[in-house]
């Protein structure tokens, strides 16, 4: 019932999905439930929130337990967001090894640990798969589906049509590999960034201006491929003109980057003057970057619908 847990039960519940929110302990339940309740009251005063249903209607059908077989008894699906931590996650697919049928999916919100890692094992492992959000879930509506070598295909189409209907959009990787995709793509973007600043070429905070005024006004509608395609007429002819251009590029590119010793100062000391490291000022600009995110989503739905 962490902030992964708490947005993915938003989710469900905007789809008209009855929720189950599980954790150890009845107090975090209980914070979870008013911090829901608060998100969505608020969205729905300022004409944001999500699906058909009012924020009463949506909060009546969240409930929580802290009983893991009530909790999943009548599940269709099943949503694990724990911590990061490869021995816990195991631990809970374990138990619900034990306790599920074989109709429900056993899905995990792990941002990098491969469904290999997982799942292997499990008596249920056509039933598992990972269903990977972007934080926020319920701003972002990007989910990576990616299966383990042995899960079932239909386990697979069936996480992508709930994931449709919830009104997230869905991604099928074909195989596992490490970071997924948006982390990959991800890294890469910071792995050049944290050089370029690292050689001196550009500032921190000019480096950020390229992706949020330059790159990230193209991508927040169109991805790289297509941005290729648009850049000249068509892919073949783009890669006929720029091929060569991009290889030179390319090969200057230097090895990974430490992240760590002088660049994380100079990094940290732009960030920190901008966006002095403290609770409350971090938290007004995360909220501050959630309104954006939702402006913007209002405003893909919108052009989508026209």
């Amino acid at each position: 019932s962490g902030l992964i847990g708490r947005s993915w039960a938003m989710v469900f519940a905007a789809g008209g999905f009855r929720v189950k929110l599980y954790d150890i302990a009845q107090e975090q339940l209980t914070t979870a439930l008013e911090n829901i309740r608060k998100q969505m009251k608020e969205m729905e005063k300022t004409g944001v929130l999500k699906g058909a249903l009012s924020a009463e209607q949506q909060l009546a059908l969240i409930s929580v337990c802290t009983d893991l077989k009530a909790a999943v008894e009548g599940a269709t699906f099943i949503q694990e967001c724990t911590p990061e931590n490869l021995e816990l996650k195991k631990k809970i697919f374990g138990q619900l090894d034990l306790i599920v049928g074989d109709s429900v999916i056993l899905s995990s919100s792990t941002s990098c640990l491969l469904p290999s890692k997982l799942f292997t094992g499990l008596k249920h492992v056509k039933q598992c798969i990972v269903s990977h959000p972007v934080n926020p879930p319920y701003f972002v509506p990007l989910v990576e589906i990616v299966p383990h070598p042995e899960t079932d295909p239909s386990t697979t189409e069936r996480t992508y049509a709930l994931m449709k209907k919830i009104g997230q959009s869905p991604v099928k990787l074909n195989r596992e590999i490490e970071g997924f995709v948006l982390n990959r793509l991800q890294y890469a973007v910071i792995s050049e960034a944290w050089r370029l600043v690292g050689e001196g070429v550009i500032s921190p905070t000019d480096l950020d201006l390229v992706m949020s005024d330059g790159l990230g006004m193209r991508y927040a509608f169109i991805g790289p491929l297509e941005t290729m395609h648009l850049n000249a007429e068509g892919v073949s002819s783009y890669c006929e003109r720029y091929a060569e251009g991009m290889k030179l590029v390319l090969n200057t590119f230097g090895p990974v980057p430490e992240f760590s010793g002088e660049t994380v100062q100079k990094v940290n000391q732009a960030l920190s003057e901008k966006i002095p490291v403290v609770p409350k000022v971090l938290d007004a600009r995360r909220k501050w970057r959630d309104e954006c995110l939702t402006g913007l989503a209002k405003l893909k739905t919108q052009m989508k619908s026209d």
